[in-house]
């Protein structure tokens, strides 16, 4: 099994969205982007993917400079390549193509010594659904505090 550390997740997307399907992809990064997020500096919260001329690339995402860092460090909001296959990505871009669907981030993290990103298929959630998802884990919340103060 391969070790896998989680560098960060994108919490709003579960909000905003439905995640019908994740995929895996790999990333493509420069050498001071993998030292920056070895030290936790990635931001996914405006992040989204999109498919260009049958290339995937995740667009917004933050990587903050590496201070120990010169002429080599990128531009933070730069546009990267994400790697997966042709056949997923063409399958991925017939679904986008319905009304509805996006290609959100959803995590980053270390398989190993490589860095891949979880995309998900998602579909936008209404307002009312999203009401509906605070009151589930309102209600869950106090639930798990009755059960905890019956405990004592």
């Amino acid at each position: 099994m391969e070790n896998i550390k989680t560098i960060t997740k994108n919490k709003k997307a579960y909000f905003e969205y439905f995640v019908i399907e994740s995929y895996e992809a790999g990333i493509e990064l420069s050498g001071t982007e993998v030292k920056s997020l070895r030290a936790g500096g990635v931001n996914l919260k405006e992040a989204w993917c999109s498919i260009d001329e049958g290339e995937l690339y995740i667009k917004q995402m933050h990587i903050s400079p590496y201070e120990k860092g010169n002429i080599f460090n990128k531009p933070p909001m730069r546009n990267r390549k994400l790697l997966m296959h042709k056949k997923e990505i063409m399958k991925l871009l017939g679904t986008v193509k319905q009304e509805g669907y996006a290609l959100v981030p959803l995590s980053v993290y270390f398989k190993g010594s490589l860095v891949k990103v979880q995309v998900g298929l998602c579909k936008g959630k209404k307002n009312y659904d999203k009401r509906e998802t605070a009151a589930k884990r309102d209600a869950k919340r106090t639930i798990e505090r009755t059960i905890k103060e019956q405990n004592r």
